[in-house]
């Protein structure tokens, strides 16, 4: 047509130039976009005419060649100065289109020019032109370093857009295929571009570039771009640059590859006809690289669900094409070296054992693209079918690598559904198959990897339904097996290599403490094997130095026991020397793990001692310089070494130095002990007498020792010598259990020292031996350090020598203060001789210099130790040091000067004067040590002061002070709490609470104010648990200090109420933080009833218990205290309680002290108490009466709440727990039983869940069985109204199936028998099933007491027939043996623990109502209160009333069970898997041309009704159900759709299509486009300018709500099951999600494509005229 038009133009018009000038437009303006397509069109149809010599007059036109020649250089000209001038407009964005928006005015002008340079280069045919044009496009695509395209929008001066050059090339390059060398460049370029350019470009550049650039080859010329492009591909995945981020780079080359696919993955008839064309050129086959499986291997697990289906649909490819070649993969050709390197293999003889294998992979590895559990498990059986089939391929070179498989558990580790993650976790622990060599290797980087990434999830340890509190998870017992069994199954060689990946591993990343811990547990069982080297043991250091600094301290010291364990059982000893064991055994911390003394110790000692002889020698360099290395290495030797190394210094060190590290004496410590222990159990074990302990050790320590017996007579000793040896002295002290050390802790009362004690303290030969070497050298230690003290210390540095000789100073005088002579000596002679000087030197005038300021800080530090060691009742009360301390408070309480008021407290404070730095330096360099160091002697100096003074208060003159100094010493202590630092300030609370109760009525608002400031303090320190519990202790000790509990709101309103708004508060912050409620709990029980009152009056013990009744409301909160803690914090405690129980076998539990912090301590404690009370105690009566109506209105409160109550909600524990208090205290209450027996009953008709139900039921029982006058008030409740009664009737009957406990008590038996019977019949005939059935069983019980006595008396008569109507029911409920569910019920109940086995007298102990009843009750086994736990408590009283544990074990024998449980069925697992969908893509389909065209006759019906269309084109040629296509007809001709594609009109005649068609079909447009063909078919409509739209969740893809669509759209729906292939994904323009907020994350194809034709429709709804309905 287009022709025709030109010839009519150019036959009226006789100048064809002045139309093409007026065609053209300025260079300096903007043409519309319909003047360039009239250009292009003028210049196409010209370059169609003919050429002549000369131009008649005829009808047809044609072109002289001298007009053709100036044609084609105007047409030349157009290039270079309308196209290419134009196109670098619309990249630099001049005019943006003006007057439309810029996207779209951009995109339109763009393809217009484009198609104009194409028309232009296709005139010209000159190859020349088009690679000039070529060059001058092609430095677009190279970014400057460093820059993006997102940076650079138009690409700076003369470079054209990156999306402007791309439509640009792909013009030119068809007409260059014949130019190898810039066809080559362009390539490149593009290949470059893919590695650098944003994502949204990169689908565009392979589409548009290298689509065209392949299309326009012939066979041989494509395969050469082909090699070169895979090779590309495949370098770039493969380099290990640093700036090559890999998941990126995987899904770049999954996307070119899968683009590419049709032209690397040809069918095998193409093949053969290609290499009968040309033998010399083939297309690479990606299937023989190594690299293209990596690509692909790491695709199936990319984080992006596209890439992921990427490689999927590349493998399926794969698959399809060894099938249909049906040759051998690869050739027999190939090497046994290259065989190790073959990942995929096909071979024609096993092919259907092939086929199933990757149709099964698909299959699971596409549901793992759900979460959903219930999807996913239902395959698993399939991954059991993938691993057998590849362990049971032996018949020579397996077909199934391994590492297929892993991708399966690598894709379920990276799940978002936990559950999904776990099964993953459990599926490979389980996995036998690696019990075979090759296996377990092939998996072993995947267990490094991946597998230890998954593993450091907490959430996996969780224990499984069936496991109780304390058992070790389910997954630990597994992880262990595992470990055991993939070690053993790896070659010997590769053990030690994997497991030092292993331990590198657990030390390279941060581990939480639970998933480490069992880690370190699985390890530690490993068969004992040398496997370990130097290597493995700097590792290991690495783990225990950073990995779990931050860790629990009891998960801490476990993992240490466990990884030391490990250590010990896989080092080879012959290639580490002792220097790398004990570098190791030093980060083993004595007060976490290895201590002294425990199991764990003594194990390490016969490690050594079997292990002598056989480690590396170390090289050792000896005084002279000189370097030996034993023949033989010993433990004695390394520590006779060591020691000699440690204490060699160098004479002229500096006096000024700093303290050494202790480290090196910590190792050398712990290596003289270890080396004397093993020396001692080698003696023992072998029957000689330990006597020689005692030489060896002196023989170990004689250096030190020698050192030591100089220190205060040479004074030329190097000070860094002094130090270490002290520090060592130190450490040895402190790791060897001085035997008088806990005497002096227990002020040495006489009767401490039995002589059982003392034999036992003496058996430890190494502690005596230590106390005797000692003892030898502490005189001049003593000396030395009270002339160091004296006045020698005058540097910053000092300040922690200070430190090291006051510790030193103060274990020496405790291990030695029974010894007359040195007590004597000590302190009569150096501690007053140190008191003087100390006082002297602060109350001095203070002078500005380091050394003046040092001497007081560390004259207060002396002063400060000395009141610690005299807190200990050291010295006698009537010693000279003694009587200094008691004046002490003469220095503190000292008038202040003449200007001050009188009782001004000057020195209390006290702050040091910094000195000057050196020339007044502003240097931060030079002042940084200074500042450092002077911050930290200034705090602690202040709390130095708060030391003494506390102890000033303890031993000072009896009685208050004066008020104003009382008040003042308060009112400084607050000041001092704002002053240091938060984990120095416990003794300023110590010293309050003391101050307290002195002023607390007369300084009311000042006590208040110190309380205040002390809990904000307390709060503050809330995350950091290493100051945070002792400042809570100290906190709780002084704000709740017996005085303060005693003082009533009329005394002191003020401060009541503020305590009891931080008692709130408390019990808030025990909600999120386990432990802190115990600290107040158990100080209160402790103060208001001591277990040891010792002097205490009557008078004052009862004035202390009284204030119990003021703070009823914390014994209440105790009683039913039980915080709902988040999963994780729930995981830790039960991770510890397993710890605990490990006992002895776990060293952590001897060496790391019990804190208290479980969450049951409160009620332990609590019932504790409550077991202590005397009911013949007046105030204890009243304690316990006034609680129990306490707990009855929290019950009442829950009832009559609106709340949910569901089981084992907050509501029902709680409910739970004031019944078993309420049982617990039944035996003491006596006659308020009668009080409260009505609020019992009335409990009864309250619906409550069953473990609450048994409860009350059986405490009416006692009650009746030890208070049987009331009896008549349980009949009277069955009086009660039926509406009220309703189902809760059941609660009384039960108390009467119970009646042969309570008629012995009962007077009148007959009597009252008859009267259960009468009531118990007229509840055997409700209409409600539950009722009857209780009715039934009550009546069989109570029938059965007395009906056969009654009927043999009286006769049916005598029971005025009553006795038939009895055994009627009784029949009835028997004859239910027959009919089905109530046979069920009625065997349940009778056999229900409450009913059988159970005995409300018997059984009633707190075994029973803590643990045993909410065992059998349903109730969480975190409400478990095991006996053991009571044990524990000194506290605890038991009684013959209330025995701890349950005297026959019956009740604990059976199971739980409640007989109104439904049947749970089981669902046979082989018959789950069985409704498994295969979701296979049917891979080969042929490639049939087809030129779709629209029908007419559906649009022409539609015309005549006046109906309009849109431009929206829906593509569902991918959807195969009838249902879902005529449902999604309707709605496109309802929306005005301007036609439906279908893979085939056929689907038009079923009639599940027409069902929901409803004859829509014959409005609207259909269209057949098959499968195979839509590529091409999307191709063809981009062209033609839509834009393609898909529906599918990708990274980049849109929300609905925010995309605008193109008025051209074509939508292409995606398949049921697989959504849209991947092939397809790189040609959509723009991917659109559907917001949700569900859970099952995918709608049903009809009803997406519904939302998103709606929303098409809604925004094109003025301009198509489509009419709301």
């Amino acid at each position: 047509m287009s022709s025709i038009l030109i010839n009519a133009l150019l036959s009226s018009c006789h100048d064809p130039d002045t139309l093409f000038n007026t065609l053209c437009w300025p260079t300096d303006s903007w043409p519309d976009t319909e003047r360039v397509e009239a250009l292009t069109t003028f210049i196409d149809g010209i370059g169609k005419l003919p050429q002549s010599d000369t131009s008649d007059d005829g009808d047809k036109v044609a072109f002289s060649i001298a007009k053709r020649d100036t044609f084609l250089r105007k047409v030349e000209s157009i290039i270079w100065t309308q196209c290419l001038p134009l196109l670098l407009k619309v990249s630099n964005g001049d005019g943006a289109c003006r007057g439309k928006r810029v996207p779209d005015g951009r995109a339109e002008i763009t393809i217009a020019v484009c198609r104009l340079l194409s028309v232009c280069i296709n005139t010209l045919c000159d190859t020349a032109v088009s690679g000039r044009v070529a060059r001058a496009v092609l430095p677009s695509f190279q970014l400057p370093d460093g820059e993006t395209e997102e940076e650079l929008p138009g690409q700076g001066e003369g470079r054209l857009g990156i999306d402007v050059a791309i439509e640009a090339m792909s013009v030119i390059l068809p007409v260059l295929s014949s130019n190898e060398e810039l066809t080559t460049s362009i390539l490149s370029s593009a290949l470059s571009c893919i590695k650098t350019l944003p994502d949204a470009l990169v689908s565009k550049i392979t589409v548009r570039l290298i689509f065209t650039l392949l299309n326009c080859y012939s066979e041989d010329g494509i395969a050469s771009k082909l090699r070169f492009i895979l090779e590309d591909l495949c370098n770039w995945h493969k380099s290990d640059s640093p700036n090559t981020d890999s998941p990126v780079v995987t899904e770049r080359a999954l996307l070119c590859l899968t683009t590419l696919s049709d032209y690397l993955f040809s069918p095998a008839k193409l093949q053969q006809h290609t290499l009968s064309q040309s033998l010399s050129y083939t297309r690479p086959d990606p299937r023989r690289s190594l690299q293209f499986w990596r690509i692909l291997q790491d695709g199936l697990t990319h984080k992006d669900n596209v890439s992921r289906k990427r490689a999927l649909y590349l493998l399926k490819r794969c698959v399809a094409l060894s099938e249909d070649e049906a040759v051998e993969f690869p050739s027999s050709s190939v090497s046994s070296e290259d065989n190790d390197e073959i990942i995929f293999r096909w071979a024609p003889d096993r092919c259907k054992l092939l086929r199933e294998f990757w149709e099964d992979y698909a299959l699971v590895m596409e549901t793992l693209e759900e979460n959903q559990i219930h999807v996913v498990r239902p395959v698993l059986n399939r991954i059991h079918t993938l691993i057998q089939t590849a362990a049971n391929d032996s018949q020579g070179v397996s077909l199934f690598h391994p590492s297929w498989l892993l991708g399966v558990y690598q894709r379920m580790f990276h799940s978002e559904n936990k559950s999904v993650m776990r099964e993953g976790v459990d599926h490979l622990l389980e996995l036998q198959v690696l019990r075979r060599p090759a296996f377990a290797l092939a998996f072993s980087q995947f267990i490094l990897g991946p597998f230890m990434d998954v593993m450091s999830e907490s959430s996996l340890f969780h224990r499984t339904a069936g496991q109780s509190v304390g058992e070790c998870p389910e997954l630990g017992v597994k992880l262990q097996v595992f470990m055991v069994t993939f070690f053993s199954s790896l070659p010997q060689e590769n053990r030690g290599p994997v497991l030092l990946q292993l331990v590198q591993r657990l030390g390279s990343q941060h581990w939480c403490a639970v998933p480490i811990l069992f880690l370190s547990r699985a390890l530690s069982h490993l068969p004992p094997c040398p496997l370990l080297g130097p290597d493995g043991l700097q590792a290991l250091r690495e783990v225990l130095r950073c990995t779990m600094i931050t860790h629990q301290v009891l998960l801490r010291g476990a993992a240490q026991c466990f990884l030391l364990n490990s250590a010990l059982s896989l080092t080879d000893v012959t290639l580490v020397t002792l220097d790398d064991v004990f570098s190791l055994l030093v980060h083993f911390r004595a007060d976490e793990s290895l201590r002294r003394g425990t199991p764990l110790w003594n194990q390490l000692c016969d490690w050594l001692a079997d292990s002598e002889g056989s480690f590396r020698p170390c090289v050792r360099e000896s005084a002279d310089g000189t370097s030996t290395s034993p023949e033989r290495e010993t433990v004695r030797g390394y520590v006779q070494h060591q020691m000699e190394l440690f204490l060699r210094v160098p004479a002229s060190t500096d006096q000024t130095d700093s303290v050494p590290d202790p480290g090196e004496a910590e190792l050398l410590a712990k290596a003289i002990l270890l080396c004397v222990d093993i020396e001692g159990r080698t003696q023992r074990s072998g029957g000689e007498q330990t006597t020689g302990v005692s030489g060896g050790m002196d023989s170990l320590l004689r250096p030190l020792l020698d050192t030591l017996s100089r220190l205060h007579t040479n004074v030329y000793l190097p000070l860094r010598k002094t130090d270490k040896s002290l520090q060592l002295l130190l450490r040895l002290l402190q790791l060897t259990p001085a035997r008088h050390t806990s005497a002096a802790v227990l002020q040495l009362t006489p009767a401490r020292h039995t002589p059982a004690a003392v034999e036992k303290e003496q058996e430890d030969s190494v502690t005596v031996s230590m106390e005797t070497l000692v003892l030898g050298v502490v005189e001049p230690i003593q000396e030395f350090i009270l002339r160091r003290l004296s006045g020698e210390l005058q540097e910053l540095c000092d300040v922690e020598r200070a430190e090291l000789y006051l510790s030193v100073l103060k274990e020496a005088v405790l291990m030695y203060s029974v010894l007359e002579w040195n007590h004597s000596k000590v302190q009569e002679a150096y501690f007053p001789r140190l008191l003087r000087y100390v006082l002297r030197t602060l109350e001095a005038d203070q002078i500005p210099s380091v050394a003046g300021q040092v001497s007081r800080a560390v004259a207060m530090a002396s002063l400060a130790m000395t009141c610690e060691v005299a807190a200990l009742g050291v010295f006698n009360l009537q010693s000279e040091t003694t009587i200094l301390l008691v004046h002490l408070s003469s220095y503190f309480y000292s008038p202040a000067p003449p200007p001050a008021p009188p009782l001004s407290l000057v020195n209390f404070n006290q702050t040091l004067l910094k000195p000057p730095t050196a020339a007044q330096s502003t240097d931060v360099s030079e002042q940084g040590p200074l500042l450092k160091d002077w911050g930290r002697m200034a705090a602690h100096f202040i709390r130095d002061q708060w030391t003494c003074l506390g102890y000033g208060r303890r031993v000072g003159p009896p009685g208050p002070l004066e008020l104003p100094r009382a008040s003042g010493s308060l009112q400084a202590a607050i000041e001092a709490l704002s002053l240091l630092p938060s984990g120095l300030v416990l003794p300023v609370l110590d010293f309050m609470a003391s101050m307290l109760p002195q002023v607390a009525l007369s300084e009311e608002a000042l006590c208040v104010e110190a309380v205040t400031v002390s809990w904000k303090l307390v709060l503050g320190l809330s995350s950091n648990p290493h100051d945070f519990w002792p400042t809570l202790q100290g906190f709780v000790t002084m704000a709740f200090h017996h005085s303060l509990l005693e003082l009533t709101e009329e005394q002191a309103p003020g401060l009541t109420v503020t305590l009891q708004q931080i008692a709130v508060e408390l019990m808030e912050l025990s909600q999120a933080k386990t432990g802190v409620f115990n600290v107040l709990i158990q100080h209160c029980c402790h103060t208001w009833l001591p277990s040891d009152p010792g002097s205490e009056g009557q008078s004052q013990s009862d004035a202390m218990f009284s204030s119990a009744l003021l703070h009823l409301d914390i014994l209440a909160e105790a009683c039913v205290y039980g915080p709902v803690f988040r999963r994780d914090q729930r995981l830790i405690q039960e991770v510890q309680v397993y710890v605990e129980r490990l006992g002895e076998e776990c060293a952590a539990n001897t060496a790391v002290p019990s804190d208290n912090r479980d969450d049951q301590f409160p009620r332990v404690c609590v019932v504790a108490f409550l077991s202590r009370l005397q009911p013949s105690n007046q105030l204890h009566e009243r304690l316990m009466e006034e609680l129990v109506l306490c707990l009855l209105k929290k019950d009442e409160a829950i009832s009559k709440s609106k709340q949910r109550y569901y089981s084992n909600s907050l509501q029902h524990r709680v409910k739970n727990r004031v019944w078993q208090t309420l049982l617990m205290l039944l035996p003491k209450l006596r006659g308020f039983v009668g009080t409260v027996l009505g609020r019992v009953f009335e409990a009864g008709f309250v619906s409550n869940q069953a473990s609450v139900k048994y409860l009350i039921e059986w405490k009416m029982v006692l009650i009746l069985v030890q208070y049987p006058e009331h009896i008549d008030r349980l009949w009277a409740c069955f009086s009660v109204d039926q509406e009220k009664t309703k189902t809760s009737v059941c609660t009384f009957l039960s108390v009467l199936v119970h009646l042969n406990i309570i008629m012995p008590q009962l007077k009148e038996k007959a009597v009252q028998w008859r009267k259960a019977l009468d009531v118990i019949l007229q509840w055997c005939f409700s209409h409600n099933f539950s009722v009857r059935l209780y009715a039934l069983l009550a009546l069989k019980r109570v029938w059965g007491l007395e009906g056969a006595r009654a009927e043999a008396e009286g006769g049916a008569d005598g029971l005025g027939g009553l006795a038939t109507v009895v055994k009627a029911c009784l029949h009835q409920a028997e004859a239910m043996q027959s009919t089905g569910n109530a046979s069920k019920n009625w065997t349940r109940i009778q056999d229900h623990f409450f009913f059988g086995v159970f005995h409300p007298v018997r059984d009633y102990s707190v075994e029973t109502i803590f643990y045993t009843f909410p065992s059998l009750s349903e109730v969480f086994e975190d409400e478990w209160i095991p006996p053991w736990k009571f044990e524990k408590l000194v506290d605890f009283s038991q009684s013959a009333s209330l025995p701890l544990r349950n005297p026959v074990p019956d009740l604990s024998q059976i199971q739980p069970g409640d007989w109104i449980q439904q049947d749970k069925g089981d669902q046979d697992g082989e018959e789950r898997w069985a409704e498994v969908q295969k979701k296979m893509t049917p891979w080969r389909l042929g490639i049939q041309e087809q030129e779709p065209e629209l029908g007419l006759v559906p649009q022409q019906r539609a015309a005549r009704l006046g109906k309009l269309h849109s431009a929206l084109l829906v593509v569902a040629s991918l959807i195969d159900k009838p249902t879902n296509l005529g449902g999604l007809c309707r709605t496109c001709e309802i929306f005005g759709a301007s036609a439906l594609v279908l893979d085939s009109l056929r689907h038009v005649s079923d009639k599940h299509f027409q069902a929901l068609s409803v004859s829509s079909e014959l409005w609207l447009p259909l269209l057949e486009v098959k499968p195979v063909e839509l590529a091409d078919f999307l191709q063809l409509k981009k062209r033609e300018g839509y834009c393609i739209v898909g529906v599918e969740q990708t990274a980049n893809s849109q929300s609905l709500k925010d995309y605008k669509f193109p008025e051209k759209t074509l939508l292409l729906l995606g398949n049921e099951r697989e959504g849209i292939p991947a092939n397809l994904l790189q040609l959509l323009d723009v991917c659109v999600e559907i917001p949700q907020q569900g859970v099952i994350r995918s709608l049903n194809v009809h009803v997406s494509a519904a939302l998103l034709v709606w929303e098409y429709t809604r925004q094109y709804l003025p301009t198509t005229g489509v009419k709301s309905d």
